[in-house]
């Protein structure tokens, strides 16, 4: 337990350097901001109030978030948890790290960790969280499976697991990777469900969100 709060203590940036990924960052990034419009602030308060109710979130406790944008919710769930909690900041593209780096600091907290993400790894240590989150992530995982089980090594004992996420306009891809296509772009609930289900989570719960939104949610069993 002590290299743990030694290690969730160091407010660092890991850098992940293979041309490879840099690329595929790049891609991640363009694909979201042509597709993907900015939540509001409205809908940020909603997911959050949203987070903090079906992952039982309260001081103290510690969090990560995969995929964490401009950082809007690691903010307002760090603000939840507390000086004595913890939230993992989790995104792939390192300019994003920056900002949202730059966003916590504006908002004078101290309890975040940031961490460079990769493609099928949390890249977090093993049953450091009480709960993980991630939102318009899911369908971008190439192989669900491999990072299912990286999110499953990373809760503790009865932890929880949110992932909001919305449907496709047209058929699911048949495949992971197609996901994130024009045509295609999404997953269904029942999909999720299934992968966390085979990865060894029990799902909790799965509630419709605006539009063709969804928040599934699923425990690693004590």
């Amino acid at each position: 337990m002590t290299s743990i709060v030694k290690y969730v203590r160091m407010t660092r940036i890991c850098r992940v350097a293979p041309l490879s990924l840099v690329l595929l960052v790049a891609v991640f990034a363009i694909t979201n901001s042509a597709i993907l419009p900015a939540q509001t602030a409205k809908e940020n308060a909603a997911d959050a109030a949203r987070l903090v109710r079906l992952l039982e979130v309260h001081s103290g406790i510690t969090i990560g978030e995969i995929g964490a944008g401009s950082g809007e919710l690691t903010i307002a769930l760090a603000r939840e948890v507390g000086e004595q909690g913890r939230v993992y900041s989790n995104e792939l593209n390192e300019k994003s790290l920056q900002e949202i780096a730059a966003n916590v600091g504006k908002a004078g907290l101290r309890n975040v960790t940031f961490v460079a993400g990769r493609p099928a790894s949390a890249n977090l240590p093993d049953a450091c969280c009480d709960a993980i989150f991630m939102r318009n992530v899911y369908h971008h995982f190439a192989d669900p499976a491999t990072m299912d089980a990286s999110l499953f090594q990373s809760l503790k004992p009865g932890g929880r697991l949110a992932v909001i996420d919305f449907a496709p306009d047209g058929e699911e891809s048949p495949d992971a990777p197609g996901r994130s296509t024009e045509g295609h772009h999404g997953v269904g609930s029942a999909t999720v469900a299934r992968e966390l289900t085979h990865a060894g989570f029990e799902v909790v719960t799965t509630e419709p969100i605006r539009d063709k939104g969804f928040i599934v949610v699923a425990r690693r069993p004590s």
